[in-house]
């Protein structure tokens, strides 16, 4: 499996960015999705993560009311909408895949990670 992220960019704090993860491979739909970023000096953490039929998400406290995960499992296309943007949110954000497990929370729990992608968000 091959995830592609991609939609970073530079914003001013704010605004909104929508952020995608392509997969190829074996069937997206079996995944369960993750969101994660890493900013500078900090440890990678948990942003969001979509169960296979979307009908279920799950979301770090920080952004929550401000952003939104989805899937569209025909496009095998993950997206997370990030809106009201602040500079604690620049990071690189990974998207990953996970074949089974229950904690989406961590990192350990997925078995795929795309590339990253960078957000920057300036004051």
């Amino acid at each position: 499996v091959q995830l592609q992220a991609s939609g970073g960019g530079l914003v001013q704090a704010g605004g909104s960015l929508r952020l995608s993860c392509a997969a190829s491979g074996r069937a997206f739909s079996t995944f369960v999705m993750g969101w994660f970023r890493r900013a500078p000096g900090k440890e990678r953490e948990f942003v969001a993560a979509i169960r296979r039929g979307g009908s279920s998400t799950y979301y770090t406290d920080s952004v929550k009311g401000r952003s939104a995960i989805s899937r569209d499992n025909a496009k095998n296309t993950v997206y997370l909408q990030m809106s009201s943007l602040k500079p604690e949110d620049t990071a690189v954000y990974y998207c990953a895949a996970a074949i089974s497990g229950v904690n989406w929370r961590e990192s350990a729990t997925y078995d795929y990670w795309g590339q990253g992608t960078l957000v920057t968000v300036s004051s």
